[in-house]
């Protein structure tokens, strides 16, 4: 993290000074963007816009107050390695529970009114991320996510008690969508209204989203027929595995998922309460949280489970079913005005955990956009490639939950009656690893398109795969010698960033350095305004494979060690080495090795702002990487090559 780029502030020096036109208390009239909801993909999107003061953003919640308990609870890998780029990732693993196994237990052959424990699988593959699976309430989460916007320079805050009731689209007016807000309190609506003018609206607020249905849209999808009952508890039990996440089928009293909870003794059980008919609906919806734990004790036979209190519960079903389009103009011939974000554009079970994360996931990609357009960047088509690319990765979502629910809801198989039919503990472990990615959220690909390139040079960096997330891995910074990953050098700023591993003897990458910083056909040259630093819009990164003590800092490429700030000062964090000088914590750090970088040619690897690769190439593919950019970011008016 570095700070005091723009002078000394004293304080806590991880917020930044305020910008003169930050967040202050009352609606204003018109804004650039107006987020509807605080759910994780509203807060994951004002937390980036925040970034940006000069992009006049509110955020609005019908709730009085924050979130306090209950909901989503699963963190991936992946979108911990997201937080991390919001600067939240450490309090978010100082808190929360680490998954390290999954175990079943199902039915005794001996004596099938027992279960017992039939397998363990490792929750998180090997290097498949240097982050874990954590489990966090989504409460705090967002706690997290709301200090991220405060710490801002425009000190972002939501605008809580006040509902969305509907819009207009004015493609002619500057600011296009008009808003109504209606006010409300602990009693309900006050009669209070508001209009509120905005060149962008997104709706993030939730599974029955009014805003999807001012833009008409429709999910569709199956049909909810089978309900479980989720309850947060604080309990005494003899069972020996509610500290690891869990499954448990039982022979005929149903399924339980537990999953253990932030702070040593909170855990989350996931009750199944079988198929719902038109006639059992009602009463099933009705449950108390007793009749919850009278369900539990029975598939958990011989053990028993003594709720001490109940924290928060709920009988839901949730049916699998996705949005015809994620904006306003997706398949209708214009430039989207309006989005919609997480559970208003895709609904699904909680099984496999990826509620909350697919959609932060959903907001990251839609917020590094919006403050492209907005800054005068990128063109507003940029904005079409959000449908394009996020409902395809819901599909697959929701294809996924559907095959991992029904699973879970088949009973235990008898091996004294295979005709039966029902799913056995091997059956469910190998699926279960089979799937490893996808539950670790590593697994979504974004197809070739304008913002991800094809795979002609994938050979020079084959860890890093085009279309998938940036794959971190542990390399050596050159300022100071500090063992570090090289993935958390991304911020969640809306740069771009090039990761230029040199080739054997440098020349290639030399020569990519001068070119970036001085050519006019540089993306770097071309983007840049008056008054930015050179790094602005692309931070550029070189990974060398000289040994640390043998690299001369002063020698290196400007843009590794460019001037930058208010006060002109180098920075020292451009640069890292493959081959750290030989210690016992630096032993077998070998980046190259590891993502199979080229040793000979050096390899560059784009990466998109929200962390995604988009294109791996060769040093010296000057002429394809200024035409990848071309499509993308709209040149300067008056481009400023380095001095």
């Amino acid at each position: 993290m570095q700070f005091f780029q723009d002078g000394y502030h004293g304080g806590d020096p991880t917020i930044a000074p305020a910008a003169p036109a930050h967040w202050t208390p009352g609606l204003p009239d018109e804004v650039d963007v107006l987020i509807v909801g605080t759910g994780p993909a509203g807060l994951v999107l004002a937390a980036q816009l925040a970034r940006f003061p000069g992009i006049r953003t509110r955020i609005v919640e019908r709730r009085t107050g924050r979130l306090l308990r209950g909901q989503a609870d699963g963190v991936a890998c992946r979108s911990v390695e997201m937080l991390q780029a919001f600067g939240v990732a450490r309090r978010l693993l100082e808190e929360s529970y680490w998954v390290n196994e999954t175990i079943m237990w199902q039915p005794d052959p001996d004596d099938r009114s027992r279960i017992v424990r039939t397998s363990r699988v490792q929750d998180v593959e090997d290097g498949l991320s240097e982050m874990p699976h954590v489990i966090m309430n989504q409460a705090r989460v967002h706690d997290y996510l709301l200090d991220a916007m405060k710490a801002q320079p425009s000190r972002l805050e939501p605008d809580y008690g006040w509902a969305f009731e509907g819009l207009e689209v004015d493609d002619d007016d500057d600011r296009p969508v008009r808003v109504t807000l209606a006010h409300v309190d602990g009693q309900g609506p006050t009669g209070r209204t508001r209009t509120i003018r905005a060149r962008y609206v997104v709706g993030a607020d939730g599974a029955r989203s009014a805003m999807r249905k001012a833009i008409g849209r429709s999910l569709s999808g199956d049909a909810a027929n089978h309900a479980w009952g989720v309850m947060d508890v604080l309990a005494d039990t003899d069972f020996p595995d509610l500290r690891f996440k869990t499954m448990i089928q039982s022979a005929g009293k149903g399924s339980i998922l537990i999953i253990p909870r932030e702070g040593g003794r909170l855990a989350r059980l996931y009750v199944d309460l079988g198929t719902v008919t038109e006639e059992s609906r009602e009463r099933v919806r009705a449950m108390s949280a007793e009749e919850l734990v009278e369900v539990a004790n029975g598939v958990l036979h011989p053990y028993t489970l003594d709720v001490r209190e109940t924290v928060w519960f709920s009988v839901y079903e949730v049916a699998q079913r996705i949005a015809d389009g994620f904006d306003d103009a997706a398949g209708r011939g214009r430039t989207p005005r309006v989005f919609i974000a997480g559970d208003a554009c895709h609904t699904h079970s909680a099984k496999a955990g990826q509620g909350m994360n697919v959609s932060m996931q959903d907001a990251y990609n839609l917020g590094w956009k919006l403050a492209a357009v907005l800054e005068g960047r990128a063109p507003a088509t940029l904005l079409e490639t959000y449908d394009a690319e996020r409902r395809p990765i819901a599909q697959e979502l929701i294809d996924f939950d559907r095959e991992w629910s029904a699973m879970l809801a088949q009973p235990a198989k008898d091996p004294a009656h295979p005709e039966r039919g029902g799913i056995s503990p091997e059956e469910l472990a190998r699926y279960w690893m089979r799937q490893g990615r996808y539950t670790a959220g590593v697994a979504a690909r974004y197809t070739a398109s304008t913002l991800t390139g094809t795979d002609e040079h994938q050979h020079l960096a084959t860890g890093f795969e085009i279309g998938t997330r940036f794959h971190s891995a542990p390399v050596v910074r050159v300022g100071d010698g500090r063992l570090m990953e090289l993935g958390h050098a991304h911020e969640a700023d809306g740069r771009w960033r090039l990761y230029a591993f040199a080739d054997a003897d440098e020349t290639r990458l030399r020569a990519l350095c001068d070119w970036l910083e001085t050519d006019p056909a540089s993306p770097v040259v071309r983007t840049r305004r008056d008054g930015d630093d050179v790094d602005a819009v692309f931070d550029v990164r070189g990974v060398l494979q000289a040994h640390l003590h043998d690299i001369d800092f002063a020698g290196l490429p400007d843009i590794l060690r460019p001037h930058n700030g208010r006060l002109g000062l180098v920075d020292y964090e451009k640069a890292f080495t493959a081959a750290p000088v030989g210690s016992a914590v630096t032993a077998g750090i070998d980046v190259y090795r590891d993502r199979g970088v080229d040793r000979a040619s050096g390899a560059l690897v784009v990466v998109r702002p929200d962390q995604f690769v988009a294109h791996v190439l060769p040093l010296d593919a000057h002429d394809e990487l200024a035409a990848f950019f071309e499509g993308i970011l709209l040149p300067a008016a008056e481009p400023v090559p380095a001095s």
